[in-house]
């Protein structure tokens, strides 16, 4: 009989957050390359690596005294974070409002009415992601904040609680990587995935490289302006505050269509479904492989579960 391995049971939902497998990528990384890994944070509860995020500013905020049973949090989101939020708070208890917007994945927005969370949109004239238009939903989820000096901002731009519940996925790394991680990269939204992984990974090996990744027409990082882009959870239109160069060794962009086109390869070639930020990130990752050659280990993420977008043009 094979040796069955299985994870213990859980009290509660939220323990369920983490422990993701690593997965190597065998058809479409190109011979002569670095091998190359993704994290399955799509096997998280809501089907993505913000539920780390998300029970982090809840936890934190409770162990502080932030909120208490009863209290409202208030969110402005891309859809990732507002569908993790509204998860963990419907499991605590508090009441969830996320401020959004129809130019994000229809899938996502469903979501998170059905964890009970209370959805206001901004309208996005162009369908896109544009600079504008994150800007116009963080400020009605300050308005929200002002008029009801009651409600918690989670904040997650702002709050180092994000790079606290991050952490433990540079933690689960550091263990499934014995050998070492020669690079590691990954999208910015707020940033928090990034930095909190990175801090872990760089204080076991310094010399783990890196990368900061964003759209190409998008650059406000790279090169400080910004642009339209059609790629959720990441290029807010600002410098993320939680984004630390202490904690990155480099910033690149690439093409959208590059991570789109990416998306349906790892569908077809690698059994893997995924939204184009993980596109966005595998798209890095195969150019450091090819940079690093073989012998090196090359791992990024695969941010969350391409379900989201099925209703949208991504596999068409």
């Amino acid at each position: 009989m094979s040796e069955v391995r299985a994870p213990s049971p859980v009290d509660t939902v939220l323990n369920a957050i983490g422990n993701t497998p690593c997965v190597r990528l065998r058809r479409v990384v190109p011979e002569g390359c670095a091998d190359v890994y993704v994290k399955l944070e799509s096997l998280n509860p809501t089907g993505s690596y913000k539920d780390r995020l998300a029970k982090a500013i809840v936890e934190e905020a409770e162990r502080r005294g932030d909120i208490q049973p009863g209290s409202t949090i208030v969110e402005a989101t891309g859809g990732s974070t507002g569908s993790s939020l509204a998860f963990v708070c419907s499991l605590k208890g508090y009441k969830f409002i996320a401020v959004c917007s129809d130019a994000f994945a229809k899938e996502k927005l469903r979501t998170m009415a059905a964890f009970g969370a209370e959805v206001e949109n901004v309208h996005s004239p162009t369908g896109k992601i544009t600079p504008g238009l994150f800007a116009s939903v963080v400020k009605r989820a300050k308005t929200i904040l002002e008029e009801n000096k009651e409600y918690y901002a989670a904040d997650q731009f702002n709050n180092k609680d994000c790079i606290l519940g991050y952490k433990k996925l540079g933690e689960e790394l550091v263990v499934q990587f014995p050998q070492g991680i020669d690079a590691f990269c990954g999208a910015v939204g707020g940033a928090g995935m990034v930095m909190g992984t990175s801090k872990v990974l760089k204080a076991a090996r310094p010399d783990t490289r890196v990368v900061v990744l964003e759209p190409e027409s998008a650059p406000l990082l790279t090169q400080g302006k910004g642009g339209t882009h059609g790629i959720e959870g990441i290029g807010p239109g600002f410098v993320p505050p939680l984004l630390d160069s202490a904690l990155y060794d480099e910033i690149r962009a690439y093409p959208e269509e590059e991570a789109r086109e990416m998306c349906r390869r790892l569908a077809k070639e690698e059994g893997i479904l995924a939204g184009t930020s993980t596109g966005l990130n595998v798209v890095a990752a195969l150019a450091l492989a090819k940079e690093l050659g073989p012998g090196k280990v090359v791992v990024t993420v695969v941010c969350d579960t391409g379900l989201k977008y099925t209703s949208g043009n991504l596999y068409e």
